[in-house]
């Protein structure tokens, strides 16, 4: 895999609106934030604009300068500011060639998923799922999360076991053991690549899935769509991390646990629950496209690589 290097105190993240817009306000509290992580900030234009209400820029105004970024030598980093919705928009428009020879950290979660999804299967490109801008530094990153991001992204060595924090058990629901490299993240944005040039290939990798404002009646029909697709048969195990708000809503039934046991537990490949990554009161960074060892009969997620170098 390409790799950028890893970050060093004064190095400069290059910042990208992606997806949808945030307020001023909030990217100036990021900014702020990412400079107290020691980091200088170079903020693209997309990062103050509005289109159609949900869209931060037009998808070429969101493509020209995420290609702008990696083509930039004074750029070391790219974080992404939020996700919300747009990334699947500029996947076409992207110089993935450009990408793979000017290789750089890529941070970003959820919508951002699409693009993890097309810089690893077109630019051979680690990247890293991990807390983003406006979305959750601007916030204030709990200390656990942080620690696992600026490890992630400043030292050039193997996570090793991703551990949750105190008090948040990993269930096993599928003993055994998979090694390959990790892959996957939002569950509605791999839904929607399904079918498409950039569908996530699952074969001989441990695929990752969180969500957030998903009822379980939505969740069960996006797994059912990745199990027709072959995802899941095609997959070494499966980590499953956090679901927010993901409660049923206006009737009793199936909880998130049910539809998994339901859908994802037949297959048989070692499966662990309740990783603390995604849009919970966690999200710790998470290598993609980088050698890891799955251990579901101790409930132990191990990356074995490093996504810089």
């Amino acid at each position: 895999m390409n790799k950028g290097k890893a970050l060093r105190a004064g190095d400069t993240i290059g910042l990208v609106a992606t997806s949808s817009p945030a307020t001023e306000e909030m990217l100036n509290k990021a900014i702020a934030g990412l400079v107290e992580l020691g980091f200088k900030v170079k903020v693209g234009e997309t990062c103050y604009e509005t289109y159609g209400g949900y869209l931060a820029g037009t998808p070429l105004q969101r493509a020209g300068e995420l290609n702008a970024m990696f083509a930039d030598d004074e750029v070391d980093g790219i974080m992404c500011m939020r996700g919300g919705y747009g990334a699947p928009q500029i996947l076409p428009m992207l110089d993935y060639d450009l990408i793979a020879q000017n290789p750089k950290l890529f941070v970003g979660y959820s919508d951002i998923t699409a693009l993890h999804t097309a810089f690893g299967q077109q630019a051979g490109l680690a990247t890293l799922h991990g807390p983003m801008a406006t979305s959750d530094i601007a916030h204030g990153l709990d200390d656990w999360s942080k620690q696992y991001l600026l490890r992630a992204m400043t030292r050039p060595e193997p996570l090793g076991p991703i551990i949750n924090p105190p008090g948040e058990d990993v269930v096993c629901l599928v003993e055994g053991q998979a090694y390959g490299p990790i892959v996957g993240g939002n569950l509605a944005l791999i839904a929607t690549l399904m079918g498409t040039p950039y569908q996530l290939d699952t074969r001989g990798k441990i695929l990752f899935l969180e969500d957030i404002d998903e009822e379980p009646y939505r969740i069960d029909r996006m797994l059912t769509q990745m199990a027709l697709g072959g995802l899941f048969n095609d997959c070494a195990g499966v980590v499953i991390g956090t679901w927010t708000n993901c409660e049923p809503k206006k009737r009793e039934g199936f909880s998130v646990w049910d539809v998994f046991q339901n859908i994802v537990v037949p297959y048989g490949k070692p499966t662990i629950w309740n990783v603390q990554i995604g849009h919970g009161a966690f999200n710790m960074a998470l290598p993609f496209g980088v050698e890891a060892t799955l251990d579901a009969t101790h409930g132990v997620l191990a990356i074995e690589e490093s996504v810089t170098v």
